[in-house]
């Protein structure tokens, strides 16, 4: 069994999800200790909980200290990952229901589906744009379209946005299995082809969209960025608002975003928004610094050395190396001083 520090480094959920993947793929019992040590709230919330639930679902797995709040799990899977159509809903972890993010269950069970034989249907419920995670945007223009360059075959289709703090978001996942992974190399971006956004309204007026994507393509322009931002009203079950921009270079891409709250107007939500992207932009890399911890993974299962150039060596990146480095899978050096990730996968594994 492997044993793994949960308070590890950034201490945060990736260190769960990581370590969940890598048990269903390669069959190794693991227990953590000390899950989300690192939060203001410790313990297993509602998406974490949700996240292992499935995980264990697709490889038949035993758990332990499977509750909201445990900062023990242990982690058995019972059989190879199984291919098939599942359905997992964040708000039935929680009395009351939950906005926890499903694109941080979706990353969990993503590359176990796709490697495993046979292609997969998945549904999942809960927060679709929710702070402090990737939105189902960001999910399908940057994460998946990059990782379809290594190989995963999976689509997503957003059904209704969930914000937080309702939720009631869901998306369809269409995973085709058996793949196998190839290495990225991305050291250079190469030049801006596009801007391209989405300003979102649920349960509000049409005014507030069209506001958010007005004062986006402006702020853009004025910094020699082509924009193009459509403005939506979308259905959800509860009012929200949103604005989500993907910036398109040459070799590859990134996604920035800002969320709606009382008392800040279309137009703060919108410069929020353009400040991150045009921060990330004058870096000149290829990789923004939450894609950086999220490449390592599918990396690790590659068949051929990856590197790749990052904005920002953050501990995200350096505690998801360590927890991934632990299942023998891959060598990761990660040079501070180049802000170059290499990964160098084990071979025979």
């Amino acid at each position: 069994m492997i044993d793994i520090d949960g308070s590890y480094g950034e201490g945060g959920g990736q260190v769960l999800r990581s370590s969940l993947s890598l048990s269903a793929i390669t069959g190794e019992p693991i227990r953590i200790v000390g899950i989300r040590a690192g939060r203001k709230k410790p313990g297993l919330a509602a998406q974490h909980l949700t996240a292992v639930r499935a995980a264990a679902r697709i490889c038949n797995a035993q758990l332990r200290g499977d509750a909201l709040g445990s900062m023990m799990l242990e982690f058995i899977p019972g059989t190879a990952v199984q291919a098939g159509i599942y359905t997992f809903d964040v708000r039935e972890a929680q009395q009351g229901g939950s906005a926890g993010a499903i694109a941080l269950v979706l990353q969990t069970i993503l590359l176990p589906l796709a490697l495993a034989t046979g292609d997969s249907q998945v549904t999942l419920r809960g927060g679709t744009h929710v702070s402090f995670s990737p939105t189902m945007t960001y999910i399908e223009q940057v994460y998946l379209s990059m990782l379809r360059r290594m190989g995963v075959e999976a689509e997503v289709k957003l059904g209704a946005w969930g914000w937080y703090p309702q939720g009631g978001g869901e998306v369809k996942m269409q995973v085709n299995g058996g793949i196998k992974l190839s290495g990225i190399n991305l050291l250079e971006r190469g030049d801006l082809q596009q801007v391209r956004g989405l300003a979102v309204a649920t349960e509000l007026p049409a005014h507030i969209p069209q506001r958010m994507a007005n004062r986006a393509e402006n702020l853009l322009r004025e910094a020699g960025l082509k924009a193009s931002v459509q403005a939506l009203r979308e259905k959800g079950v509860a009012p929200g608002a949103g604005i989500f921009l993907t910036a398109e270079y040459k070799n590859s891409l990134t996604g920035f975003g800002g969320f709606g709250r009382l008392r800040m107007t279309s137009e703060k939500v919108a410069e929020i928004a353009c400040e991150q992207l045009l921060k990330f932009h004058q870096t000149g890399a290829p990789v923004d610094e939450h894609l950086a911890d999220q490449l390592l993974l599918p990396a690790a299962l590659a068949s051929q050395q990856s590197q790749y150039r990052v904005a920002e060596v953050s501990t995200h990146l350096t505690t998801n190396a360590a927890v991934i480095e632990q299942f023998g899978l891959a060598r990761i050096r990660v040079d501070e001083s180049e802000k170059t990730v290499t990964v160098i996968p084990v071979i025979g594994h």
